[in-house]
């Protein structure tokens, strides 16, 4: 074969690769559920302030109140991650893995420890009405006792999160009245 056939058609043959390793996203993989927009009204609330540095303020309190460390804070961007770890053991799962290793002399790992992990987020509701908009996710990561990640998970319990914003609300009203 010439050398300039062959250097004509190496890139023909690597533009082809390339072109055959391309992903492409499934139909409807960014479509919202309407499972993700309840859960999403559920995060979020809407404060009648126009106070961003204070609200942060008062959101770091509540979610330190509540036994979160805070691991990162960016109030120019309205950004606070908090972490707690808690244990994970539960009674269920020993003795499930106990009455494996009974019968079949099999140690099976159990959840040992988990860390839950808080994603607040400010952000200015509309440009007519001056609130600001806050939303809350929680998740957690839990490891077996091979220190293996064995869950990894958000938490969607509407009752947590009505109890954060009930807490909050209560913090905004104090911190606003300077009580």
């Amino acid at each position: 074969m010439p050398r300039a056939l062959r250097i004509l058609l190496v890139p023909i043959a690597a533009t082809l690769i390339t072109a055959a390793c391309t992903a492409t996203n499934p139909e409807g993989a960014l479509r919202l559920t309407e499972q993700s927009l309840v859960e999403r009204q559920t995060q979020t609330r809407r404060f009648e302030t126009t106070d961003e540095a204070a609200l942060l303020s008062a959101s770091a309190a509540v979610l330190q109140d509540l036994g979160f460390n805070i691991d990162e804070s960016e109030t120019d961007l309205g950004l606070i991650v908090a972490s707690k770890d808690r244990d994970a053991t539960e009674a269920g799962q020993v003795a499930g893995a106990l009455l494996l290793a009974l019968v079949t002399g099999a140690v099976m790992p159990i959840d040992s420890r988990q860390r839950i992990r808080a994603s607040l987020v400010t952000r200015p509701h509309g440009p007519d009405d001056g609130g600001i908009a806050v939303r809350i996710t929680f998740q957690r990561i839990v490891w077996n006792t091979n220190n293996q990640v064995s869950k990894v998970e958000g938490l969607t319990d509407p009752a947590l999160y009505q109890g954060f914003f009930e807490k909050l609300s209560k913090a905004v009203f104090l911190e606003a009245h300077q009580i």
